[in-house]
């Protein structure tokens, strides 16, 4: 599969993977200044690139690196990205500090990992009543610790 990429900033990296084996590639923060994440606080950090990914069956998952989440205690604000195969923007990584001090994002730091993966996409259907499980409508916690 080829993802099309296309920088929307000129110093932009590509996405690259750090092994053979990564499943992610790391995307690399884009900015003209560096950035200054104070505790509790988010920030919207560009890439400079979009992508095309091929429509429909396909998406694209933005998560933290783990690096840097269990160092430094910056992580992604919405936990888990979702690029869709249709949208053709800038990707943003909405960074988060959950640590004690100050962090700083240079341009070019690896700020977050994307992966590709294919998704479901089903048609849903109204009904009247769902199949019986054993576990039923048990909310939280139903199961045991």
């Amino acid at each position: 599969m080829n993802i099309d990429i296309k920088k929307t900033r000129p110093m932009a990296r590509l996405p690259m993977r750090a092994t053979d084996g990564s499943a992610g590639a790391d995307l690399y923060a884009c900015i003209e200044e560096d950035i200054v994440i104070k505790p509790g606080e988010r920030k919207l950090i560009p890439t400079g690139i979009a992508i095309g990914i091929p429509y429909g069956g396909c998406g694209a998952f933005i998560f933290p690196r783990s690096s840097v989440s269990s160092k430094f205690g910056i992580s992604l604000a919405n936990c888990v990205g979702v690029v869709d195969s249709d949208y053709r923007g800038e990707i943003m990584v909405p960074l988060i500090n959950h640590s004690s001090e100050p962090y700083t994002v240079k341009n070019g730091d690896r700020i977050a990992q994307m992966v590709i993966m294919p998704v479901i996409l089903p048609d849903y259907i109204v009904c009247d009543e769902l199949d019986e499980t054993p576990r039923g409508k048990g909310g939280f916690g139903s199961t045991g610790r």
